[in-house]
C-alpha cells in the first residue's frame, strides 16, 4: 500500500489510482473490482444481476410507500428507516413463490411482513400508547378506520419530558407497485392535554377509493408537541413520534 508525501493531500479517483484517507494517513491504491459491463453481461453473474434487480425493486416500492405517506413522515422517522424499510420488502419480495428469481415482486399476501412496521425506532407505538384500540379496513367502501375507546392520556401514553400535547393520527392507502402510483389520505385529532382525565371515543377514518384492487395499508400514530405561550410546538423535531403499519389488506 503506497502512501501520499506530498504536502496537499489528495482524495478521489484519478483513472484507475484512488487516494484515500484511512488512520495511517493519506493512502493511494489501485482501482479494482469488476467492471460494469461485465457484471450486466457475463453468465457467472446471473445470480448478482438477479439480486440486483430485486433489491432495487424493494427500494422502488419503499420509495412508492414513503411518498405515499409523506406527509405524515415529515416528523416521524429515524436515519435508518430507509434501509430497514427496503429490508423488511426484500423479505415481502422473497417470499413470492410464484415469479421467478429475479423477477419477484412486492404482492399483497406478502405484505403481511410490514404488519408492526415502526417508521421510527425511537418512537415504538408499542411501547409508546398503551389504550386499547380497534381497526377496520372495508374494501369496497374505502373506509379505513381506526376507532380508540375513551382513556386517560397520563395514565395510557408513555410521553417524553418535555411535552404537554399529543395528537393521534391514522393514514390509509392503496399502493398499486406495479404501476408505481396510490391513492392515500391522512387525518388526525385536535391537539389533545396530556392530562388525567379521560378522552372521549375516538375514530380516526380515512377515505379512499372505493372497492380498489391493491393492496391497503393502515398507519396509526401519535405526534408529540409542547404547549408555550398557548402555541403549539413539535417536541424535538418529532425525535419522539410514533408511526407504525397496523393494518393490510392484500389482494
Amino acid at each position: 500500500m503506497a502512501k501520499q508525501k506530498g504536502i496537499i493531500p489528495i482524495e478521489g479517483t484519478l483513472g484507475n489510482i484512488t487516494f484515500y484517507r484511512s488512520k495511517e494517513g493519506y493512502l493511494i491504491r489501485e482501482k479494482g473490482g469488476v467492471s460494469k459491463s461485465r457484471i450486466s453481461t457475463d453468465p457467472a453473474f446471473q445470480r448478482t444481476r438477479e439480486n440486483g434487480a430485486e433489491f432495487g425493486r424493494a427500494g422502488t416500492s419503499g420509495k412508492l410507500i414513503r411518498t405515499a405517506f409523506r406527509e405524515m413522515l415529515l416528523n416521524v422517522s429515524d436515519s435508518k428507516m430507509v434501509s430497514r424499510l427496503t429490508q423488511v420488502l426484500m423479505q415481502v419480495i422473497k417470499a413470492d413463490t410464484v415469479s421467478e428469481r429475479g423477477l419477484r415482486k412486492v404482492n399483497g399476501p406478502n405484505l403481511i411482513f410490514l404488519k408492526g412496521f415502526d417508521f421510527n425506532v425511537n418512537g415504538k407505538l408499542a411501547t409508546t400508547l398503551f389504550a386499547p384500540y380497534s381497526a377496520e379496513i372495508n374494501r369496497s367502501s374505502g373506509q379505513l378506520e381506526i376507532t380508540i375507546p375513551p382513556f386517560s392520556a397520563a395514565n395510557m401514553i408513555a410521553a417524553p419530558a418535555g411535552a404537554t400535547h399529543f395528537r393521534l393520527i391514522a393514514g390509509g392507502a392503496a399502493i398499486d407497485f406495479e404501476g408505481n402510483t396510490y391513492d392515500a389520505a391522512n387525518t388526525g385529532t385536535t391537539h389533545l392535554p396530556l392530562s388525567g382525565a379521560d378522552t372521549a371515543e375516538i375514530t380516526l377514518n380515512c377515505t379512499i377509493t372505493a372497492a380498489s384492487t391493491k393492496p391497503l395499508l393502515l398507519l396509526f400514530g401519535l405526534e408529540f408537541y409542547q404547549m408555550v405561550n398557548d402555541a403549539q410546538y413539535s417536541l424535538k423535531n418529532g425525535a419522539f413520534n410514533c408511526l407504525s403499519v397496523i393494518d393490510i389488506s392484500g389482494e
